[in-house]
């Protein structure tokens, strides 16, 4: 994996104070910042006179929040107090759609945020010893590596396979006595397949049971393969396990930073303690219980997207592009030397998408006037993902 590291030479005194050692050493950050990715988020489109611009760089929903989420969240007037520390409102109304108890269910800013949690509480450095080991597939979600990273932990990264899927086998084959998380994707993000249940059981099988194994289900609502995994399901037989899910994309709610992990009472009584105070606002909550509320709405807005997705997936198919299986909101074009090509192509034509490197190019579900375009720009475009 390519890393960019940050300029670590010694910063000039901006002070004029001498302190000592400065002029030599600098103001430093810990010794990782040098070795850590950074986060490039989803660019937005550039103007192009005449044409609509779309943004399909970031696995948003097109769609904005549920009339009810609006009108709830213009209402909030509280904000000069902390709100909730517990979420209680939030957790309480989740129990109830997930069938789980409350106590289960801790939330975090966003999906990433009940990660960082998890990390914080179950892999890092320990005292004189090598830093514990977080195992996951690769390429999949790029904040991985830093969150790893920012723990003090070891990424161990396990490719993935041509078509886009975890190698489950490959995973567990690299699991040591220093390995304290596993990480599963699914769907994978940027790839695009999901796991199966039968696939996660038998990995489970293979891991060892003080070894947390993570379900990160952060597109889940978008799945319609029948025999993909639930991680709702699995975290019930299996204590090790803990499920990630977010309101970021279904719900619409990427900007309120709304997320929660689902474990046994083993694993939440140890994340309470590390779990960041007041990480989810009053109008975040409000607003997540609100859409909740109104999930058949949800459902109906999901689905639209899924059904573009479907047409998206099609057309390309019907072009003679060969592309993984798509089962969030995105679609996945390995185009190796070509990536940053198309990247350009597509800001020609008003599109932003999310290249990565010189491996492919993942390009959100969009408004179904953005799709049409990419599909366009598609059949021009000269090159074509490599085969699987």
């Amino acid at each position: 994996m390519a890393m960019t590291s940050i300029d670590d030479s010694p910063a000039p005194s901006t002070t004029g104070r001498d302190t000592a050692g400065s002029t030599e050493q600098g103001l430093r950050p810990r010794g990782v910042f040098g070795k850590l990715p950074r986060y490039a988020a989803g660019k937005p489109p550039v103007v192009v006179e005449g044409l609509e611009s779309f943004k399909l760089s970031s696995n948003e929903n097109p769609l904005p929040p549920l009339p009810a989420v609006l009108e709830a969240i213009a209402s909030e007037t509280s904000v000069n107090r902390y709100p909730d520390p517990m979420t209680t409102a939030l957790r309480t109304e989740l129990a109830g759609y997930l069938g789980v108890p409350a106590t289960d269910i801790v939330t975090g800013a966003g999906s990433l945020g009940a990660l960082n949690q998890i990390l914080a509480t179950f892999a890092g450095q320990n005292d004189f010893d090598a830093p514990d080991e977080v195992v996951y597939a690769w390429r999949s979600f790029e904040a991985y590596p830093i969150s790893v990273g920012l723990a003090g932990a070891a990424g161990v990264q396990v490719p993935v396979r041509a078509d886009g899927t975890h190698d489950l086998d490959a995973m567990a084959a690299v699991i040591t006595d220093r390995t304290r998380v596993v990480m599963l994707c699914t769907p994978n993000n940027p790839t695009g397949p999901v796991l199966t249940r039968d696939d996660v059981v038998g990995f489970l099988e293979k891991v060892p049971a003080h070894v947390v194994v993570v379900i990160d289900e952060a597109y889940q609502e978008f799945v319609r393969r029948s025999d993909a995994v639930d991680g709702i399901e699995l975290y019930r037989g299996y204590e090790n396990v803990i499920v990630l899910r977010t309101f970021s994309k279904a719900h619409g709610l990427a900007g309120l930073r709304v997320g929660y992990s689902v474990s046994q009472p083993a694993l939440t009584e140890h994340l309470r303690v590390s779990a960041v105070p007041f990480a989810v606002s009053q109008i975040a909550e409000h607003a997540a219980v609100t859409s909740l509320r109104h999930i058949d709405e949800v459902e109906v807005r999901v689905q639209s997207i899924v059904d573009e997705r479907i047409r998206v997936v099609a057309g390309l198919r019907d072009l003679g592009w060969t592309i993984p299986e798509a089962e969030g909101n995105f679609v996945w074009l390995a185009l190796g030397e070509h990536t940053q090509d198309f990247a350009v192509r597509a800001g020609e034509h008003a599109l932003s998408v999310r290249a990565f490197g010189s491996e492919g190019v993942r390009v959100s579900i969009g408004e179904e006037a953005a799709n049409t375009r990419f599909l366009a720009l598609c059949r021009d475009f000269p090159h074509r993902p490599a085969e699987g």
